[in-house]
């Protein structure tokens, strides 16, 4: 097959499409023949080198992705059958797996990160309870672009974050994979959203995706704009994963009893926080990682209906991923990045 894969760690190019041997399914997986790939940040750390993690080389990226099964072992999902995958791997036997808890598996990891090949290639195999079909009128590239940052969202917003209908939220980078997801399942869910960005452009995005109300992060003050939309009082959540640029604005945006939700930290690690103001204004800061199948499901119901639609950015052909893992470093886009497979 072919397959972009890369041998060592450093920038783009140190990317190769190239020939690579078939994947051979074990017992219980599934050999899905790959139709899109969409990029994420996990996609860049783990091919410049991650501290502390080692990778075995040649790899294959790619977590989020959709096309049609080769070869199955479950009967409900046949060979033939349009699918996304499910992109969280987790051993399905344990404790948390069999409660449906499959994201606090001790063995739970992502496709296409660390030991597992993922689907910048022609094919993929995974577990057979990855697979999640989709209907015939959502496309390829839209199933592709909605597992990891839509999954992430709602196990934010919805499991970690309790949102209420009536919620303030506030969503950190709008044109993101994850600010995207956001600020449609708030809206959805009856909070009032308001969400951030570096340009007029996707700030008018934002506001056609259904922010409320928009920040300029590079002309506004995040925190100011924020006492003035809500009468000094606060927002009630905030989707942070922008980490160090962010964190202290971030804290200082939260109501008394808000929720600081974090899933990732793309400008740096360390975030210092005011324990005064933490114990005084009786804040929650919460971590949060991707999500389990079951909410998967639930949200990939919205998106059969057409009330969740993932926003697509820009479509790249699989051999031109060095293109597209660029665009997504340089933070050029708004949306999903979207590797097309012939």
């Amino acid at each position: 097959m072919k397959a972009v894969r890369f041998h060592t760690h450093g920038g783009p190019e140190v990317l190769r499409y190239e020939d690579a041997p078939d994947p051979v399914p074990a017992a219980g997986e599934a050999l899905v023949r790959v139709r899109a790939c969409a990029l994420n940040h996990l996609d860049l750390w783990e091919r410049r080198g991650l501290p502390r993690v080692t990778i075995p080389l040649p790899h294959i990226s790619g977590s989020d992705v959709a096309g049609e099964v080769e070869t199955s072992s479950i009967p409900d999902v046949p060979s033939g059958s349009r699918v996304m995958l499910q992109p969280g791997l987790s051993c399905g036997r344990c404790a948390a797996c069999l409660s449906g808890r499959d994201n606090e598996c001790p063995h739970y990891e992502v496709l296409g990160y660390r030991n597992h090949d993922g689907g910048y290639a022609e094919l993929v195999k995974v577990p057979a309870q990855n697979l999640v079909r989709i209907p015939d009128h959502v496309d390829f590239a839209q199933a592709a672009a909605f597992p990891l940052t839509f999954l992430t969202a709602w196990h934010m917003l919805l499991t970690r974050g309790g949102l209420k209908d009536g919620d303030d939220v506030l969503v950190l980078a709008a044109g993101s994979g994850v600010g995207q997801a956001a600020i449609q399942i708030a809206r959805l869910h009856g909070a009032r959203v308001v969400a951030t960005a570096g340009s007029d452009e996707k700030l008018e995005r934002a506001r056609a995706l259904g922010a409320n109300h928009v920040i300029h992060h590079h002309k506004q003050d995040i925190v100011e704009e924020i006492k003035r939309l809500t009468n000094r009082r606060g927002v009630d959540i905030v989707i942070e994963h922008v980490g160090e640029a962010t964190w202290s604005k971030s804290v200082r945006a939260l109501a008394r009893g808000g929720r600081l939700v974090t899933c990732g930290a793309t400008t740096g690690a360390n975030g210092a926080i005011d324990l005064t103001a933490l114990f005084a204004k009786q804040l929650s800061i919460l971590g949060s990682y991707m999500g389990t199948k079951g909410e998967l499901l639930e949200a990939a119901r919205l998106l059969f209906a057409g009330r969740l639609t993932p926003v697509i950015d820009r479509r790249f052909p699989l051999s031109d991923a060095v293109s597209a893992q660029r665009r997504l470093e340089a933070s050029g886009q708004f949306g999903k990045i979207v590797l097309d497979v012939p």
